[in-house]
């Protein structure tokens, strides 16, 4: 079949990293959010998670795999200068990967923080997981529901390539990615639906804040959704990346796939049709196994090597990333994931060789800083200041 005509201009796209901060002697988690953000004064692209071991960047808008790359190497250097006055490290890893979390004291002292923290208080003792969450800006809600549905087959090789969670209390769990089990018992950590309109995607928003399943539309987590901020697809199902090059696969492989889906939507051409049963089918083996294992083919149901999978999807949206100028870095990057070099691969590369958790989340926060260069003074180091994607 001849692909549709491609964006004319590049869709614009940011992305949203949060962090663990982390002691550097015990290599448990560290409640200085406060202190970090403080010493920040007020950086707009840096802000508080739900847990106070926990923060925030987002870069402003780009069009391009450069401008991401710089300024996210720029947001984690911030970050760590600030975190080292504060007495802490910061890692890049999907799980706080060594002792014990601190539940309900935890909780950020913001007033939609402890009320969601009294509406779920079974899940705040292993909350605290850290994503890369990334946007892509779309022309309409009623394109951007479509987009939703021509990703369902494809969130499960995202999850495989940025899973960077094995570890918990300073144990191998057995997942590649352990931070899906956990964010999966959220009520609406789901895979987004096949819905037919934009009415019915905001009935399905509207449904789950009624049923009490979510405060409200900021609340609901399905896996690719709206952003209920910014007129952008939000796909939020990858750990955050335990290097910048490896989000920027991430972000190169998704605006990638939303203008091949939304090319295919303006020439008619409609989803191809995956029950619900192999997407959560395809994302539990990608969770368990990573990259480098096999994978659920959520197209046929079929158990297959997980980096056939991978080239399916670099197939599907292979001239979007030509066209984008996005295919060498994000093949380069494949490169790297291929020769056994994922996020988890090197998390417990790095844990064999450490002699305790202080060793171990000195290497994970050496890992998280790579390419960044030495961390100067915060006035030296600020990126410009975030802005609204759209």
């Amino acid at each position: 079949m001849r692909l549709p005509p491609l964006e004319r201009d590049p869709l614009t796209f940011g992305v949203e990293e949060e962090f663990v901060l982390a002691d550097p002697v015990t290599g448990g988690v560290a409640l200085a959010a406060p202190r970090v953000l403080e010493l920040l004064d007020g950086e707009p692209a840096v802000t508080p998670e739900f847990l106070r071991f926990q923060v925030e960047t987002a870069t402003g808008i780009h069009t391009g795999l450069d401008g991401i790359r710089a300024e996210l190497l720029g947001l984690r250097g911030l970050v760590a200068d600030a975190a080292g006055h504060a007495g802490c490290l910061v890692l890049a890893s999907g799980t706080p990967p060594c002792g014990d979390l601190p539940g309900l004291p935890g909780v950020t002292a913001d007033p939609r923080y402890q009320a969601l923290a009294e509406r779920f208080p079974s899940l705040i003792p292993q909350a605290g997981t850290c994503a890369c969450h990334v946007h892509v800006g779309i022309p309409s809600p009623a394109l951007g529901v479509r987009v939703l549905a021509g990703l369902r087959p494809w969130l499960a090789p995202l999850l495989a390539l940025g899973a960077n969670s094995p570890f918990a209390h300073g144990v191998d769990t057995g997942w590649a990615d352990g931070r899906y089990p956990l964010w999966s018992r959220w009520p609406t950590a789901l895979p987004p639906l096949d819905w037919p309109d934009a009415a019915a995607y905001a009935a399905s928003v509207d449904d789950a804040v009624r049923r009490g399943d979510a405060m409200d539309a900021h609340g609901v987590y399905f896996y690719a959704r709206l952003s209920p901020k910014y007129p952008t697809v939000e796909v939020r199902i990858a750990d955050v990346g335990l290097t910048v090059e490896d989000a920027v696969l991430l972000a190169g492989l998704t605006r990638a796939l939303v203008v091949t889906i939304l090319a295919e939507a303006r020439a008619g051409v409609a989803p191809r049709p995956v029950p619900d049963r192999r997407v959560l089918a395809s994302l539990t083996a990608a969770a368990r196994e990573g990259a480098p294992g096999h994978g659920i083919d959520a197209f046929t149901g079929e158990l297959v090597p997980q980096r056939q999978i991978v080239d399916g999807l670099l197939d599907y949206a292979g001239p979007a990333l030509l066209a984008a100028g996005d295919l060498a870095a994000v093949e380069r990057q494949l490169a790297v994931v291929r020769a056994g070099k994922t996020g988890a691969q090197r998390q417990r590369a790095l844990f064999a060789e450490a002699g305790s958790p202080g060793a171990f989340v000195a290497g994970l926060a050496a890992a998280t800083l790579a390419g960044t260069g030495a961390p100067g003074p915060a006035s030296d180091r600020r990126p410009r200041p975030a802005l609204p994607i759209r």
